[in-house]
């Protein structure tokens, strides 16, 4: 996210720290405006005493986004507009499960950002899937987003909602939901990547019966959790979103929620069918072993019966007794070496025949 000062809508969505970086809770701040009638008051970005004066005497409400606020910093926020100490320092640390909780007229929800990783070959220490945190506090006039992580930036939410002004008049209720549409639809292309990478592994572990290396669908399932720790516990704040159990979004908001509710529900059934379908390459991965070890075994057991003929016949002639059969015939050791090389090829070709060879 790099510094956003001008334009909503332009690029980047990273504030500036470095040399010429604003004071104090500025600094984390990517973008500051004021919202009345679906309409953005300011073109620039503003300070939040301007944006607060002017959604006032609007009657709009005020959007602050920052990017990994320290903790005064966000303080200095949630002094200007009454945050709950608690809720500030989930923010503040990040690491958050998808969740909302209400803080007397206040929201704090928490949602988790995915993104897939490109790589060009899955290996045991590839990195499929990156997470990241947005946290929005959203009251009747204000809404702050929070970002943590390298996720997809919010800054076009921002000015595709600024896009869509018969939305924006919904107030906050509306910027939480754009938020978590955006969150939503990324998690849909990241399940449909990492299903290429699902349908790669068992394409090559079903291309044959040969046991292939197990650790790259061991990190796949690992990646995976990652996502499905971001998807799952989500169901349940947008159900309460979109069901009229918070005051703070209407009824036609709630409609969107529902929409984007059965995005989140089919996302939740692509993840659980991935994990269901990477336990069978597993299973099936075990099996192979199972099979080739059986195999193998086989291969040996029938190489130890062949080499038991001779073994055993020329054990017999090495006790060296006096009277033994055709001990001092003239034919006798080719004849002995005839009988041991046509039994071990009687043999070979029993076990040829059956499979063990």
């Amino acid at each position: 996210m790099g510094e956003r000062v001008g334009p909503a809508g332009a690029a980047g969505d990273v504030p500036d720290r470095i040399g010429g970086g604003r004071a104090g809770a500025d600094a984390a701040i990517v973008d500051c405006a004021a919202y009345a009638e679906g309409r953005r008051l300011h073109r620039e970005r503003v300070p939040v005493e301007e944006a607060l004066r002017a959604s006032r005497e609007a009657g709009g409400f005020v959007w602050i986004g920052l990017y990994e606020p320290t903790a005064e910093q966000l303080e200095r926020i949630g002094a200007e507009f009454g945050l709950h100490p608690l809720a500030v320092e989930d923010a503040v640390k990040a690491h958050q499960r998808p969740k909302l909780e209400r803080y007397g007229e206040m929201l704090f929800v928490v949602l988790k950002t995915a993104r897939y990783v490109e790589h060009t070959e899955l290996t045991e220490h590839s990195e499929v899937i990156e997470t990241g945190e947005v946290m929005l506090f959203v009251g009747a006039d204000f809404v702050v987003t929070v970002r943590h992580g390298a996720a997809r930036p919010l800054d076009t939410v921002r000015h595709d909602l600024e896009e869509r002004p018969e939305l924006l008049s919904h107030g906050p209720a509306a910027v939480l939901y754009a938020v978590a549409d955006h969150v939503v639809d990324d998690y849909v292309t990241v399940a449909a990547d990492v299903e290429r990478d699902v349908e790669d592994v068992e394409a090559e572990v079903f291309a044959s019966d040969e046991a292939h290396d197990p650790r790259r669908v061991y990190q796949l399932k690992r990646e995976l959790l990652e996502l499905k720790r971001a998807v799952v516990p989500l169901a349940r704040p947008l159900q309460q979103l979109s069901t009229g159990a918070v005051p703070l979004v209407d009824e036609e908001i709630r409609a969107y929620f529902r929409d984007v509710a059965d995005h989140l529900l089919r996302v939740v059934e692509q993840v659980a069918g991935f994990d269901d379908l990477l336990n069978t390459i597993l299973a099936s991965h075990l099996a192979q072993i199972a099979v080739q070890q059986n195999r193998d075994m086989r291969k040996i057991s029938a190489v130890v019966a062949i080499l038991a003929v001779p073994t055993m016949i020329a054990g017999v002639y090495g006790m060296n007794f006096d009277n033994m059969p055709e001990l001092r015939w003239r034919f006798g050791y080719p004849l002995v070496l005839a009988v041991m090389a046509i039994l071990c090829a009687l043999l070979f070709r029993a076990f040829r025949r059956s499979g063990w060879l």
